[in-house]
């Protein structure tokens, strides 16, 4: 018999990917998202529209669905985000309601990941960072991820779960709003010129189907319960590296214009996992 998975944010980039992967690796595949006007998604064999702000339908849709395993990527991501207020509801709130609805649920999951991030960090401290690095948030995005960390602490006795950490990834299907899909999309439409800010920092950059993948594990592995995981290469790419490889690629040059609106002025050299 299938093993059920329940993947909260399943319209988003990564939750695309994750669904095709467990479908690959003989899950039942059980999407949520805020609204079914979404429509279909390749991959999920059922999808739920049932909003985090909603505890009672949360429990409700935890209770049919009956999940074998939970990895929870509903948030808002982009650390630009102009409404303080939603990325605090969605990423701290939302997902206490999910927590109390798996916590009280009769059929209890074999693992949950709940994915935090590498913003917790923050951008202070360069080099390659573990797990026993001292958070530093520096911004809403990354303060709302590491106060849903905390509140998950609330629930270790309870629920086997797992908090990943990712670093930068990109990969087909992210939006232009995040620097590596930007990038390619100047160099796609053959753009004359793109603004940047510090080209000469170094950062851990995943492919999403690396990222995907090392979720499944996790779900597999049982020392992983109860532990904070970071997900990343170990390795640190510059920039300008990566804007070497995409013009070798497509054959066009790009003049690159500093912004400084785009960097900061603490800004660590190396930031990697």
């Amino acid at each position: 018999m299938k093993k059920r998975i329940l993947i909260t944010g399943a319209d988003g980039f990564t939750g695309r990917h994750l669904a095709r992967q467990a479908r690959l690796a003989n899950y039942e595949t059980h999407g949520m998202v805020r609204s079914l006007d979404v429509g279909s998604i390749d991959g999920f064999d059922q999808l739920y529209g049932v909003d985090l702000s909603d505890g009672a339908s949360l429990t409700r849709l935890i209770n049919d669905i009956q999940p074998d395993y939970v990895v929870h990527l509903a948030a808002i991501s982009f650390v630009a985000h102009g409404d303080v207020e939603a990325i605090y509801r969605t990423n701290v709130v939302g997902t206490r309601h999910l927590l109390d609805a798996l916590a009280t649920a009769s059929h209890k999951p074999q693992a949950i990941i709940l994915t935090s991030s590498a913003n917790v960090y923050g951008n202070s401290t360069g080099g390659i960072l573990d797990e026993h690095t001292s958070p530093k948030p520096a911004n809403d995005y990354a303060v709302s991820k590491l106060a849903m960390e905390y509140v998950a602490q609330l629930y270790m006795d309870r629920l086997p779960i797992i908090i990943a950490r990712p670093f930068n990834y990109t990969g087909i299907g992210q939006a232009d709003n995040f620097l590596i899909p930007k990038i390619v999309s100047h160099f796609r439409r053959k753009a004359a010129f793109i603004e940047l800010g510090n080209i000469d920092v170094a950062r851990d950059f995943s492919d999403v189907r690396t990222v995907v993948t090392s979720y499944l594990r996790l779900l597999q592995t049982p020392q992983a319960i109860h532990q904070v995981v970071n997900v990343c290469s170990g390795r640190a790419y510059q920039l300008s590296e990566v804007i070497e490889m995409l013009a070798l690629l497509s054959g066009h040059q790009l003049d690159i214009q500093f912004n400084p609106d785009f960097a900061r002025s603490n800004e660590v050299k190396i930031f990697a996992g």
